[in-house]
């Protein structure tokens, strides 16, 4: 990939969702609930652990889950570069329903399934957070990562943890950060100057071959 055009004194963030980390075909509710990257989930850390490799990077960073850590240190390699692992770009928490199938969630919440999609940004899942909780925790990191650092920076995040600093930038509610796409493996590449923040790219898959 070539790189993004780079201001003087501007930042550049590289944000990647870790890669594939699914553990079967069922759809769950998956947030701190902990899983390594599957084969697919490893090509496409190395695919772009390839395409990256000529960018200058200043910094790497990534949440304190095993699916980010392992995509971030695969990219990171060819930069002999440490990786700063930062708990608040962890996924949301989604309590006791981190990691169960949602047929079961709805089945054994279905008052607590309708509050949440009813209220997406401010319902809490028992024991969790919700996205307003989620995206208070992310930009405070974030914000403090790009306010201390500029260059070019690498950031590994979630599917959730990356939608809401998108729908930070673009000024959408986070009702509607579900618009977003954020598939396994995707980068988007923001680029801050002292004037204004653009979202140069959006959700750009790892090309990996199908199998």
């Amino acid at each position: 990939m070539n790189r993004a055009g780079h201001i003087p004194g501007s930042c550049t963030v590289y944000l990647l969702r870790h890669g594939d980390s699914s553990i079967d075909s069922v759809r769950r509710f998956i947030g701190q609930f902990e899983s390594s990257l599957n084969e697919a989930g490893r090509l496409q850390a190395e695919w772009w652990h390839q395409e990256l490799a000529g960018i200058p990077f200043s910094g790497f960073y990534c949440s304190a889950l095993q699916r980010s850590i392992e995509t971030a240190r695969i990219i990171a390699q060819p930069h002999h570069s440490s990786v700063t692992i930062l708990p608040g770009l962890n996924e949301i928490n989604l309590g006791s329903w981190d990691g169960m199938p949602i047929s079961e969630v709805k089945r054994r919440f279905p008052v607590e399934y309708q509050l949440r999609g009813a209220d997406l940004a401010g319902y809490r899942p028992p024991g969790g957070e919700s996205f307003a909780d989620l995206s208070a925790r992310v930009l405070t990191t974030f914000e403090k990562i790009i306010q201390h650092f500029c260059g070019n920076l690498l950031i590994v995040g979630h599917a959730g943890v990356n939608r809401v600093i998108l729908c930070h930038l673009l000024g959408m509610q986070l009702a509607n950060l579900f618009c977003l796409g954020q598939e396994y493996g995707c980068l988007n590449i923001l680029e801050y100057s002292r004037k204004a923040s653009v979202i140069l790219r959006l959700n750009v898959p790892a090309k990996i071959p199908h199998r």
